[in-house]
């Protein structure tokens, strides 16, 4: 299967990630050869074809956004009918529902990507600092990405970083990614003491992560 891009990094094992168009991104640690990369792909061949079909029939059933008028888009898990509006002085207001300028329809994408941007920095920013306060832990800088599949991650440096699609989940959903990242500011992998340490943040964790799974590939517009 060709490759769409291969991430080296620090890291210390190889990951395989079919991205929402069911294309192969590898992350691997830095001295990783191509050819140990292609070992490690024909290894999972059966897996990554198993993945690519549940993806390529995932996308059937969702619907690429059009940006019409009663279109409906998601905003902290709830669904919101779109309504194109004259004499509207801001290209996107949001009150109940999302009232888009007629006069900015041909930017539509570009418009709704930075509102939710903007909301995701808002509101994570809010949800860190309100977990953090709480639980004394100590971050360095808050980033939000246009990561598709990686909700968040946290760097050695303690910066967290986190997707703006993430805006589009219910809100204990969010906070579970901020908790999660939270966490691996003093617990560095997926160990027993890290999920012991989300549990402690969260105690339903395990749901708003099934959500995610269940869900995740609705997170866009």
């Amino acid at each position: 299967m060709a490759i769409k891009k291969i991430i080296r990094s620090k890291r210390k094992t190889i990951s395989l990630q079919l991205n929402e168009d069911a294309t192969l991104v590898v992350r691997a640690p830095l001295g990783v050869s191509d050819e140990i990369i292609d070992r490690v792909i024909l290894r999972h061949q059966n897996w990554i074809e198993e993945k690519k079909r549940e993806i390529e029939l995932r996308n059937l059933h969702f619907s690429k956004k059009t940006f019409i008028n009663g279109e409906e888009f998601l905003y902290l898990g709830e669904y919101y009918r779109l309504y194109l509006v004259d004499y509207q002085e801001v290209p996107l207001n949001f009150k109940n529902g999302f009232y888009l300028s007629k006069k900015y329809s041909s930017k539509a994408k570009e418009i709704f990507m930075d509102w939710y941007k903007e909301r995701a920095y808002e509101k994570i920013f809010e949800r860190v600092q309100w977990y953090a306060l709480k639980n004394g832990f100590q971050y360095n800088k808050i980033k939000i990405t246009q990561a598709q599949k990686r909700w968040g991650s946290c760097s050695g440096k303690g910066n967290l970083n986190f997707s703006w699609r993430l805006i589009m989940a219910p809100l204990p959903v969010v906070d579970y990614v901020v908790v999660h990242e939270l966490a691996h500011l003093v617990e560095k992998n997926h160990s027993k003491a890290f999920w012991s340490k989300v549990k402690m943040l969260m105690t339903d964790y395990q749901k708003q992560q099934e959500w995610l799974k269940r869900n995740g590939h609705l997170l866009r517009c």
